[in-house]
């Protein structure tokens, strides 16, 4: 994947390939380009800094992440978690310190103290396929369409699942626009209220449940708007997170964001019918957001440097350890999805039964194995000649082979 961090002017992979995975792993563990290169054999700080500014920018690091979620999206153990087509997408909050404590903002939520949130997309595979530095205050529903389409995977995503924090009416009109499907997890879900095309003395029984009537009218008024809205999504013309923000922002709600809260009201009270009356769905809307919930974790073992705080003031710096953080734990679950098969592989060889059911609770997000910290080696002197360490085998498996 380094040979898509292309030089700014040129177009060229990085000469310097070890100084380029070095500038990525200071990004990723929060260590910075200075001490990267005092913890690195053979790597200078300058040297860092030369290809940070040549190479590394915002659209090669997608780059270099699609390569690496591609090629765990391609791996045969992937589909036994999934097929790809589903994703989640969760807040994780980071407190900032020194300079960035003066920009962050503050989410009693989260604590007393400043911060900010790497708003990240994973797959049901566990690829990780989109993050962005937003503010602790910021609703994440603005931002759960962003990682749909600012991401170049060959992930075909058309099930969305969030907490409540990503969801609102807003949204799910918008996901019935560009055909795709909105499946929230939604707290106090029995105090929402259904919303009909009939007032609620329609359904006596229900009234105590059904809100105001869906205006219809308002919906066929600016039919065409609301298409050229989702045209201008799906082409990639304007990002999701601004016109949503741009929608909510009027003092005066406009009559385009009251269009798409009654188109979202619909489809809202639709997906909560089908939730009451649906375990399967319940089940996989679970499973997705526990699977964001444990690469948390990842997350934060590997961005352990300087207490595990943001001390960038800028956005940029701050969307550039956000990113090498995804681009790093994205390599270790497809570095771990990878000996898993070989390891399945191993095993069957010897004998042992193991049905892929069973195999698709064993999740890729171990790092007991890894070692994140010492000295860095780059030179490709230390690397493995079939680029495998050898499987560590129990004593009897080793007499059966």
């Amino acid at each position: 994947f380094a040979d898509h961090f292309t030089h700014v002017r040129t177009g060229d992979a990085p000469r310097n390939v070890s100084a380029m995975l070095a500038g990525v792993l200071a990004d990723a563990t929060n260590l910075g380009p200075k001490r990267m290169a005092s913890a690195s054999k053979g790597i200078s700080a300058h040297q860092i800094g030369w290809v940070r500014t040549f190479h590394a920018r915002s659209e090669t690091y997608r780059a270099a992440q699609a390569c690496v979620t591609d090629a765990h999206t391609r791996h045969p153990h992937s589909q036994l978690w999934g097929n790809g087509t589903s994703s989640s997408s969760d807040g994780q909050f980071f407190r900032a310190s020194d300079r960035a404590a003066k920009r962050g903002d503050i989410n009693l939520h989260y604590g007393s103290e400043p911060g900010s949130k790497f708003y990240s997309h994973l797959s049901d595979q566990y690829g990780y396929f989109s993050i962005l530095p937003i503010s602790p205050t910021e609703s994440e529903a603005a931002y759960v369409l962003d990682g749909l389409f600012d991401q170049d995977t060959i992930l075909d995503i058309q099930e969305h699942f969030t907490d409540t924090g990503g969801a609102s009416d807003h949204v799910f009109g918008l996901f019935a626009l560009i055909g795709k499907r909105f499946a929230p997890r939604l707290r106090n879900l029995k105090d929402r209220k259904f919303h009909t095309f009939e007032r609620g003395d329609a359904y006596p029984a229900l009234s105590n449940h059904i809100g105001a009537p869906i205006n219809s009218a308002l919906i066929l008024d600016h039919w065409d708007d609301l298409l050229h809205l989702a045209a201008s999504i799906t082409t990639r013309a304007v990002v999701p997170s601004t016109i949503l923000k741009k929608l909510s922002a009027s003092p005066k709600e406009s009559q385009l964001a009251k269009a798409l809260r009654e188109l979202g009201r619909i489809e809202r009270s639709l997906f909560m019918i089908e939730w009451y009356s649906s375990p399967a769905l319940r089940r996989r809307c679970q499973a997705g957001l526990n699977k964001g919930e444990a690469a948390h974790k990842l997350k934060r073992a590997v961005f352990f440097h300087e207490r595990g705080e943001i001390r960038d003031r800028s956005f940029e710096s701050q969307a550039f350890r956000a990113s090498g953080l995804n681009l790093v734990v994205s390599a270790i679950v497809h570095w771990n999805t990878v000996y898993l098969d070989r390891a399945v592989t191993q095993l069957k060889r010897a004998g042992r039964n193991i049905p892929d059911p069973l195999l698709k609770h064993i999740s890729p997000l171990s790092w007991e194995h890894i070692n994140l910290t010492g000295i860095y080696t780059w030179d490709s002197e230390h690397q493995m000649p079939e680029g495998f360490r050898s499987l560590r085998l129990p004593p009897r498996l080793l007499r059966a082979a």
